[in-house]
């Protein structure tokens, strides 16, 4: 199991290498093939000693963004069957979003992956959503059903204004 949250742990005074592979249990094609997946090589490659760069104090050393794709590519070295993203993508741009969600898409497919999140365009293709309010289940469904409840999920899609996008989105991931 791994868990990517807001704010990504990489532990500082190590490399991105240890990072990566604690327990050096991975070849370095496939740590590089973990970092390709996460478009983080060139990142990686233009340190001073690549993989052997040392992580600064609080990852001070890479964007908030670049700490997402390095925890992502240690649970992609780990082939977790259970990935859970606590918003994951809260803290970042709309480019590293992307290339987070297409990460975790082509990387965990068969896995089981928990979003907590509240922007629903990084959720809405998922199988199933649960939506909570004041601490209780307010629906619970695929995205094209819940939509078409016309409900609590229905509304937060309208209140984003790219609710026509996501419904589309919403009703290609039933299919």
């Amino acid at each position: 199991m791994a868990v990517i949250s807001q704010n990504p742990v990489l532990f500082s005074g190590y490399t991105v290498r240890e990072n990566l592979d604690p327990f050096r249990s991975f070849s370095d094609e496939q740590i590089e093939g973990a970092l390709i997946d996460t478009q983080m090589i060139q990142v990686v490659n233009a340190l001073p000693f690549g993989m052997d760069s040392q992580i600064a104090e609080s990852g001070k050393n890479f964007s908030g963004g670049q700490r997402q794709l390095l925890c992502l590519a240690r649970a992609i070295l780990q082939k977790s069957r259970i990935l859970v993203l606590d918003e994951a993508t809260a803290n970042v741009d709309g480019r590293t979003d992307k290339l987070l969600q297409e990460a975790v898409n082509r990387s965990f497919r068969g896995a089981t992956i928990i979003s907590v999140a509240h922007r629903l365009d990084t959720v809405i293709e998922n199988d199933l959503i649960l939506v909570l309010g004041a601490g209780k289940v307010l629906e619970f469904g695929a995205p094209s059903e819940l939509i078409s409840l016309d409900g609590h999920f229905t509304s937060m899609v309208n209140d984003t204004g790219m609710s026509n996008e996501l419904k589309k989105r919403a009703k290609g991931s039933g299919e």
